[in-house]
């Protein structure tokens, strides 16, 4: 379990290391690593999802690793409470940035549209969370559209058994 430590509250985590051993791994490493802490929830869209994982506070994108495999093809469904790899248009794209899934969105699952978002974990406690960063007013900033207007920051990530 991983928990994640918001401005607005715990968000424990549990990440499917079997079907999604890649996906799972690199989001721990980054964890692991306290490259998550003081990055900000950066695109919120109530009744869809709520992303972040590679921005700081003034929306300056966070230097990464390189480029993971898709693993959206291993069956997991982006249903609400998942966790996803955000991605480019490119299938092998994702890097740092998660996505949190605010409801069924099936649209995003392998060979719905493309590829697909490879799902690699659930929330496990903080539903409510999840929620409440939700429904945060958002708006234009620098660029980006969906951005909440006070920042919705990821503190820290704590690595449990």
């Amino acid at each position: 379990m991983i928990t994640i430590e918001t401005s607005h509250g715990d968000i424990v985590v549990e990440l499917f290391e079997d079907d999604a051993p890649t996906s799972a791994a690199n989001f721990r490493q980054y964890a692991e690593d306290g490259f998550f802490d003081g990055t900000v929830f950066h695109r919120v869209i109530p009744n869809f999802m709520i992303q972040g994982g590679g921005m700081t506070e003034d929306l300056s994108r966070k230097s990464t690793r390189a480029p993971i495999k898709n693993e959206a093809a291993n069956g997991l469904k982006n249903v609400r409470g998942t966790l996803a790899m955000a991605r480019t248009a490119q299938a092998d794209s994702a890097t740092s940035q998660f996505f949190i899934n605010l409801r069924d969105n099936g649209f995003l699952d392998h060979g719905g549209r493309d590829y697909g978002y490879a799902v690699f974990g659930k929330v496990a406690e903080g539903m409510d969370v999840v929620d409440a960063i939700a429904g945060v007013e958002t708006g234009h900033r620098a660029g980006h559209d969906d951005v909440p207007l006070t920042a919705v920051v990821i503190q820290k990530m704590r690595i449990g058994k």
